[in-house]
């Protein structure tokens, strides 16, 4: 089945895939000042190698929570420049084991060929945005957003405090990035995670394309910090704006600025700040 016929996921995971998500529960030790409490149960979070190959061919392999997985598959081809589209890919098979996973993009025949011609050898940590670059003239790069009207401060101070409720994996494991799309009025409408906040903005990604809604409709929220690479695969996919939850670096700054995504961070319920790397160059941000 095509991706852009299967309806797109919830919000919050079903249960069942948010148990496929967590291993079993360890026996943990509170160790408060010094002192060795009773046994607790805590529930840790998978991760594993994801192999991505397009039409059989390998290309990358990601560590990340085996959750969304076509999501992830269809956000990273876009991100990564495999596609520039829903419309290039043809089908996703995902082959899910116990302790790996498979996904397999098949391309449309125009679409390999113009991957092919760009393809790079790629081994990933949790979700590294740059493992892989040989040199410093293959970093990522990504064009202009389409300009659109700002987002007003209400409806993002609404997306962050909607968001901690919204964290299903998170809330049990306690270590899982969440990136969520918004609309204008601050509603979060789909939300993905996993232990790597690349792969995590990428299965949003994908699943925002599955939805087919408009990039320019709304905007993005990361709970990570925000670095180059989170800027660009937001250009990339269209949205004018990135909400993050923490602080960007100054690649990041300059990234937004040349691809004219409007950077707001340190985010929380009753304020934010947005960033312009001019006024963040001489310390100050608006």
């Amino acid at each position: 089945m095509r991706p852009s016929e299967r309806a797109a996921k919830a919000t919050r995971p079903p249960p069942q895939e948010a148990r496929g998500a967590v291993a079993n529960s360890a026996r943990v030790f509170r160790y408060d000042s010094g002192a060795v409490g009773p046994v607790v149960s805590c529930e840790i979070a998978e991760e594993i190698p994801v192999e991505i190959a397009f039409d059989g061919a390998p290309f990358a392999v990601m560590m990340a929570t085996p959750l969304d997985l076509e999501d992830f598959a269809i956000g990273f081809a876009l991100t990564e420049g495999a596609v520039r589209s829903l419309d290039d890919i043809r089908h996703v098979e995902i082959d899910l084991k116990s302790r790996q996973a498979r996904i397999d993009i098949t391309l449309t025949p125009e679409a390999m060929r113009a991957h092919f011609a760009r393809k790079r050898a790629l081994s990933g940590r949790t979700g590294c945005g740059v493992c892989g670059v040989e040199d410093l003239q293959h970093l990522p790069s990504a064009p202009r957003v389409r300009p659109s009207a700002p987002i007003p401060p209400a409806a993002i101070g609404a997306a962050v405090a909607a968001l901690p409720a919204a964290q299903t994996l998170n809330e049990r494991t306690r270590a899982a990035h969440a990136a969520a799309w918004a609309g204008r009025d601050g509603a979060v409408r789909i939300l993905r995670e996993d232990v790597g906040r690349h792969n995590a903005l990428d299965k949003l990604i994908g699943a925002v394309l599955r939805e087919g809604a408009d990039a320019s409709d709304g905007f993005v929220l990361i709970t990570s910090r925000c670095s180059f690479e989170m800027v660009v695969k937001t250009a990339i996919f269209g949205a004018r704006t990135l909400v993050a939850v923490s602080a960007p670096t100054t690649l990041a700054l300059e990234t937004a600025r040349a691809t004219g995504v409007e950077l707001i961070a340190i985010a929380r319920a009753d304020h934010a700040l947005a960033f312009d790397f001019h006024h963040a160059e001489s310390g100050s941000a608006t």
